[in-house]
């Protein structure tokens, strides 16, 4: 029976995954279309404003929408530093037995890259929430 799939091509081998993508891709459509349909329809004031967690709206409109602290701008700069670290460190945890020294070289000197801004960012503060 293996032979059979190896003689036609190989393309049987792809049609478990060709109907879970069909699958998803209806359910994320019917999900879309279904939810105004069935969800809660109340409408209010509070849900036209803009959101910010932790952050009062002002009685007054403000233009431009307001100022936001330069706070959370820092928190999703480190997120994303932090977050990229993990991505390249991930490959390199999988395959550390194929890359040898030249790949623990590397590594480290990624680590210690990554190391020094974070160092410099908890010794300044940046990472204490006022």
């Amino acid at each position: 029976m293996p032979d059979d799939i190896a003689a036609s091509g190989g393309l049987d081998a792809y049609l478990p995954l060709v109907m879970l993508l069909a699958l998803s891709f209806g359910f994320a459509v019917f999900s879309v279309a279904i939810a105004p349909l069935v969800g809660p329809k109340r409408f209010n004031k509070a849900k036209s404003e803009p959101y910010e967690c932790g952050i009062e709206p002002s009685p007054q409109p403000v233009a431009g929408g307001g100022r936001i602290p330069v706070k959370f701008y820092l928190t999703g700069m480190l997120f994303i530093l932090f977050d990229i670290e993990m991505v390249f460190l991930y490959p390199y945890a999988v395959a550390a037995d194929a890359v040898g020294m030249f790949g623990f070289i590397a590594v480290t000197i990624f680590i210690v890259a990554i190391t020094i801004p974070y160092v410099y960012e908890w010794a300044r503060g940046g990472l204490e929430w006022d």
